[in-house]
């Protein structure tokens, strides 16, 4: 089973050698990542971007670029429509995002001719393995949906279980989380949590188990559990997916973990046709290489 950060890296070790698109490339901490990645054995990338910015970074890091494949292409939109097409043209097999507005990235990944459209709403999934957490988190969306529908939670479980699925879990539990773990009409979380939990039971929701609504201490903590008699949940303390009611509960959780706990992270983009790496500005050099290899698990896992 999948429990750690190492244990994803020797999943990636057990993978074809998977090749990344890097649009707009004349980023440092995005080519400190490559470069790693590189080093590392997780994956091969195709730098396209402004050659003329690229070649001064590569060479302040010391990255040798011949060993890799780079497309001089300064202007920014271009770069990110050149670097999607070669994902789309399955040569490469993830999309990352170099210096480039989030909102120019999407709208090339959503391209209807060069893009990775499916057809399902995108969702972001943040993976953490945390100290005194025995397992591995999955933290949806933390992100990309600012208000999510009943409709939209059913498609991020679906997009989460599948990178859950990717990375080992065959039965991730997946709790919609709350302020509280009773239904309560006045709050629509928690009915909104009691329908997922319904729609799971009949079958509705598959590959998983969902109970909520749960509270976060519930969700993550078997003590908490047992103190306030939720022994008997589904999920007792032993979450594996965190299903948060809007973005900013996932963004303020998300910000809580990377700036209070000892923690490793990666994130990627799902609902797309192969892996979109949508880290931030302000994530570290690690999580970004460690993006690139749980983007690599589910490219691997889509191509079966």
């Amino acid at each position: 089973m999948t429990k750690s950060f190492d244990d994803l890296l020797k999943k990636v070790n057990e993978c074809s050698k998977k090749k990344v698109a890097v649009a707009v490339a004349q980023d440092k901490p995005v080519l400190e990542a490559i470069k790693l990645a590189k080093e590392r054995g997780i994956a091969d990338a195709i730098l396209v971007g402004d050659e003329s910015l690229i070649r001064p970074i590569a060479d302040e890091i010391g990255m040798d670029l011949s060993e890799f494949e780079l497309i001089n292409e300064p202007d920014v939109q271009e770069a990110a429509l050149k670097a999607v097409s070669l994902v789309h043209d399955k040569k490469a097999d993830m999309y990352m995002k170099g210096i480039i507005d989030t909102k120019s990235f999407l709208k090339s990944i959503l391209n209807k001719e060069v893009g990775l459209r499916t057809g399902k709403p995108l969702s972001h999934v943040a993976v953490f393995e945390l100290k005194g957490i025995d397992h591995l988190l999955f933290l949806t969306d933390v992100a990309f949906i600012p208000y999510p529908t009943l409709e939209d939670k059913v498609n991020i479980i679906n997009n989460t279980v599948e990178v859950c699925h990717a990375c080992g879990l065959e039965n991730p539990k997946v709790a919609p989380l709350a302020a509280v773990e009773v239904v309560n009409p006045k709050m629509e979380c928690t009915v909104e949590a009691q329908t997922l939990t319904e729609m799971n039971e009949k079958g509705e929701i598959t590959g998983c188990i969902v109970d909520g609504p749960l509270s976060l201490d519930i969700a993550i903590d078997p003590e908490a559990a047992a103190h306030k008699g939720a022994s008997d949940r589904k999920i007792a303390g032993d979450a594996d997916v965190l299903l948060f009611p809007d973005i900013h509960a996932g963004n303020l959780v998300y910000k809580c973990m990377v700036h209070t706990t000892e923690f490793k992270n990666g994130c990627i983009l799902t609902g797309t046709s192969a892996p979109a790496i949508l880290t931030s500005r302000s994530d570290s050099t690690e999580t970004k290489v460690n993006s690139i290899a749980l983007a690599a698990i589910v490219a691997e896992a889509l191509a079966k």
